[in-house]
C-alpha cells in the first residue's frame, strides 16, 4: 500500500462518501486494491468498461441489478422516471441505459434528476438523532453537473432516437426547484420515484409534489427507510403518506433499498 492510500487515520478509502461507522478496514483495503487494478489492469478504458465484471464490487452490481428489477416492473407503466439525490450519476443514467435497451422508441419517458450539486442546504431538525458524517450542511456535495451532462451527451450520441432528449438535469434546492418543475412542466406523470435525497425536506417537497402524479402500478423507492444514520426520509413519509397507506417490500439480494407499489 502507498502513502497516498493512508491518512492519520489509517487506509484512504477510495470511496469517499462510505459511512465510517459501517466500513471495515478489510472492506476499504479491497476498494484500494480495485481502484489500483482498474488503473493498472490490462485494455483500454473503453476495453475495461466492455469488460465491467472484473472490475465492479459485487454490492454495486446488486444495486445495479435492483434498479434493474424495479425498472422491469414500471416497464408498462406510462410515465417519466424521477431520481431524487443524484451525486455522481450512476444511477441516473442507469434508469437511461434500461430505457434505451428495453424501450428505445418510447421517448415520452424522460429520466429526471434533482441535486443541488452542492451538498445538503439545511438539516431539519427532523434529521438531528442521525449519526451519519455527511449529515451536515453541504454534506455529500458533489458538483457532478458538468461531467454529468457529457456523459448525457455521449449517451445521446448512441441512441435511437437521438435527437429527443431523454435525461435531465434539475439543479438547485429541491424544495424550490420541484414545485417550479411541476408548474413549468404541467404534463409530467412520474412511473418511479427514486428517493435517495437522504433528509427530511426535500424528501417531504418530493412527496407532496410527484406522489399525486403516480398512476396505479408506479413505483416509489427508497433509499434510506427504517435506517437509523438517516431518519429524515422515515419521518418525511410517516408524515406526508403514512406507513400504513403503503406496502413496503425489498429485494433479498438488496441492502439499503425498498420500495412500494401505488395500489
Amino acid at each position: 500500500m502507498s502513502s497516498s492510500d493512508r491518512n492519520d487515520h489509517g487506509p484512504r478509502d477510495p470511496n469517499r462518501f462510505h459511512e465510517p461507522s459501517r466500513t471495515t478496514s478489510g472492506e476499504v483495503d479491497f476498494r484500494i486494491g480495485i481502484e489500483h487494478y482498474f488503473a493498472e489492469g490490462i485494455g483500454t478504458n473503453v476495453e475495461k468498461l466492455q469488460n465491467f465484471p472484473k472490475y465492479v464490487p459485487t454490492q454495486d452490481l446488486r444495486r445495479f441489478v435492483s434498479r434493474y428489477e424495479l425498472f422491469k416492473q414500471v416497464l408498462d407503466v406510462h410515465g417519466s422516471i424521477v431520481e431524487c439525490g443524484v451525486l455522481f450519476g450512476g444511477g441516473l443514467m442507469g434508469w437511461a441505459q434500461f430505457s434505451e435497451i428495453f424501450e428505445p422508441f418510447n421517448h415520452l419517458r424522460n429520466v429526471i434528476g434533482f441535486d443541488t450539486f452542492e451538498g445538503f442546504v439545511n438539516v431539519s431538525e427532523k434529521d438531528r438523532t442521525g449519526t451519519a458524517a455527511q449529515l451536515k450542511t453541504g454534506g455529500l456535495g458533489v458538483d457532478a453537473q458538468a461531467d454529468l451532462e457529457r456523459a448525457i451527451g455521449l449517451f445521446d450520441q448512441n441512441r435511437v432516437l437521438k435527437h429527443i432528449r431523454k435525461v435531465r438535469l434539475v439543479r438547485g434546492d429541491a424544495c424550490k426547484t420541484i414545485p417550479a418543475f411541476i408548474e413549468e412542466n404541467p404534463h409530467l406523470v412520474v412511473s418511479l420515484l427514486w428517493l435517495d435525497f437522504d433528509v427530511y425536506e426535500p424528501t417531504v417537497a418530493a412527496l407532496r409534489h410527484f406522489l399525486p402524479r403516480m398512476p396505479k402500478g408506479a413505483i416509489i423507492a427508497f433509499d434510506e427507510l427504517n435506517h437509523e444514520v438517516w431518519p429524515g426520509e422515515t419521518v418525511a413519509v410517516l408524515e406526508e403518506v403514512g406507513l400504513k397507506n403503503l406496502r413496503i417490500r425489498r429485494l433479498p439480494y438488496g441492502s439499503t433499498m425498498s420500495y412500494a407499489v401505488i395500489e
